[in-house]
């Protein structure tokens, strides 16, 4: 079953009606459901398909696609990508579709196909109603090397499509059959790659999923992000030793460095090729300017983040104990690193609000904040900060199993002094289990919103 995506399909449907030529550059890292899309796209429709594959030439595979799209003589042989593309041309019906999957695997071969390509769209499908769609898992070769100012290609796509994880209101679909709070356990462990949502199954438990699909030595996903590494980065250790420090709790450069053993002046590069991929992102204090010294690096990826904190580093150990022995013995670990996780469940909730106008006021920054508490002196942070002006959203997140009590009110309260002129103050409380009285009581006096993982689910869809 095909899940998600309906406005990228809704895009691709309004091109494909248009009566003119359009070109889509689509990219997205490895297993976040490209082809899938694609195919779901197609599948009502007469379709140039092709998936090119990793070899010094695709021409022949290609013509022999091309022939067979055109029901033609299947002998007929083309030398050149220069004359496929002019039979694409001479044969064009109405309207053509023609999708390349995994481009980079041929322009990395053959580069100039990129420049023959800029030509024959310069000069003949202009002309004609095609949709052309080329898409490629290698985002910083998409990115630089057929949308950037140098390339052949540059300025000739009519759209663009960045292919994201799913956010959780959408992964939970996998796993339909499970509690609200198993299935925000399990996006905090997977994220949104839908590769990863779908080697977890609904029959099993929890704990045996994260035994089988990730923890046993034949698991789908046991090498996952060491296979990623290696078919879209050099020095694939380097980019190991960095991930870890980032999720044992390393988050500025200098802490990476150090972690990473590295020199600091070398990690930018590495860590640039990460954001690039969409794995980590440079995050800053909510309400602070990007160049902020503040500025941190977390790992964005939940698979990721969960790989390198629980089987990375812990080979040893899980080569020696039983599978679901193991995923016992981190229970409390991951109950600490889902509550984290939780917190971005959250934001997305808030963000969800804000476009449906279910907010106080639309927040010109929203996010993480660090920093220090005026009173005692201490560094704190509040799990998530919504800015405008004089107005403020403040948020705690709390993903136990205790009911919410009026002490942690009372600390969600006092965020509203770590700031001045606040004209405005509104309070939102996400717990999984739910509230004392006492909170509920003190709850009505203020603008605080109360809200269980229940009450989340009720109108987010």
């Amino acid at each position: 079953m095909f899940i998600g995506r309906e406005k990228e399909l809704n895009k691709l449907e309004s091109l494909y009606q248009k009566s003119s030529f359009e070109f889509l550059i689509m990219y997205g890292r490895r297993r976040i459901g490209k082809t899938e899309l694609l195919k779901e796209f197609a599948k009502d429709k007469n379709v140039l398909f092709y998936s090119a594959v990793e070899k010094k030439s695709n021409l022949d595979d290609f013509a022999s696609t091309t022939l067979r799209h055109f029901k033609e003589n299947a002998n007929m042989t083309f030398k050149r990508w220069e004359d496929i593309f002019r039979y694409i041309y001479d044969h064009a019906k109405s309207k053509e579709v023609i999708i390349i999957d995994e481009f980079p695997y041929i322009a990395k071969m053959e580069p100039s196909v990129k420049s023959i390509l800029q030509n024959t769209i310069d000069h003949l499908w202009k002309e004609k109603n095609i949709l052309l769609i080329l898409c490629g898992s290698s985002v910083s070769f998409m990115v630089n090397e057929i949308m950037g100012e140098k390339s052949p290609l540059y300025g000739r796509n009519t759209a663009i499509m960045a292919i994201l994880p799913f956010e959780f209101n959408v992964a939970r679909k996998f796993l339909p059959s499970y509690s609200i709070e198993d299935q925000m356990t399990a996006y905090c462990v997977l994220g949104g790659v839908p590769y990863y949502l779908e080697k977890f199954v609904s029959s099993l438990s929890l704990k045996e999923n994260i035994a089988y699909a990730i923890v046993d030595a034949n698991a789908a996903l046991k090498e996952e992000p060491i296979i990623l590494l290696k078919a879209e980065l050099r020095e694939p250790a380097t980019y190991n030793s960095i991930l870890e420090a980032i999720a044992r709790g390393a988050n500025k450069m200098s802490e990476i460095a150090d972690k990473a053993s590295m020199k600091q002046t070398d990690i930018p590069m590495y860590l640039n090729a990460l954001m690039e991929m969409r794995l980590i992102k440079r995050v800053t204090p909510c309400g602070e300017k990007a160049t902020s010294r503040k500025s941190q690096y977390i790992i964005s990826d939940n698979f990721f983040s969960f790989w390198y904190r629980f089987i990375f580093a812990r080979t040893t150990k899980i080569d020696l104990m039983d599978p679901l022995d193991y995923v016992n013995s981190i229970e409390e670990e991951l109950k600490d690193y889902a509550g984290r996780k939780f917190e971005g469940i959250c934001y997305q909730y808030l963000r969800f609000l804000a476009k449906n106008k279910k907010l106080p006021f639309i927040p010109s920054s929203l996010g993480k904040w660090w920093g220090t508490d005026p009173t005692s002196k201490k560094p704190d942070d509040i799990d998530i900060l919504g800015i405008d002006k004089n107005k403020y959203i403040f948020s705690e997140c709390k993903f136990k199993n205790e009911l919410f009590d009026v002490g942690e009110y009372n600390d969600l309260l006092h965020y509203c002094t770590y700031f001045k002129n606040v004209s405005e103050a509104y309070f939102y409380a996400f717990v999984k289990k739910g509230f004392t009285d006492g909170v509920k009581k003190e709850a009505r006096k203020k603008n605080c919103t109360l809200l269980t993982i229940e009450d989340m689910m009720k109108d987010w869809n």
